[in-house]
């Protein structure tokens, strides 16, 4: 059964769908800045439909336009990453995405609001635990 269009691809799913080896999926993320799966457990990668899409970008600015490394970086910088994406779309059927819809996604807000913003949810959700541990805590001594 094969995993539906929003499901997350492991490093060799991935690899197998953009038709790369893994080490070269894990060079690019040495590479440009962009790349950045998710990582669980032991670092295994998982790789969400945004960053299929990317990746299918950059293996296409690499693979069919000639860029280099240092010319996909620079297209980045000055074109940003709606630009990496659209170079991918038809390359394969990994870039089915709507351009606009996943930069949408990656570059609605920068990384910096959005580490704000899930910090704060994070500690609050880190008293409201505390103080659920504490009233257990004080219902266990109690029996």
């Amino acid at each position: 059964m094969a995993k539906g269009p929003n499901a997350f691809r492991t490093i060799s799913e991935a690899a197998d769908e953009l038709g790369v080896p893994q080490h070269v999926l894990r060079f690019w993320e040495t590479k440009f800045s962009f790349i950045r799966p998710m990582k669980r457990a032991g670092g295994r990668r998982f790789y969400r439909p945004q960053d299929i899409a990317v990746l299918s970008g950059v293996r296409a600015l690499l693979h069919a336009e000639g860029y280099t490394i240092k010319g996909v970086q620079k297209l980045h910088r000055e074109q940003g990453l709606t630009h990496v994406i659209a170079a991918g779309l038809g390359d394969n059927g990994s870039a089915s995405l709507d351009v606009l819809t996943v930069a949408a996604a990656v570059d609605s807000s920068p990384r910096s609001e959005l580490a704000d913003e899930a910090r704060g949810r994070l500690v609050m959700a880190l008293g409201d635990l505390q103080a659920v541990k504490a009233r257990l805590d004080g219902l266990l001594r109690g029996a």
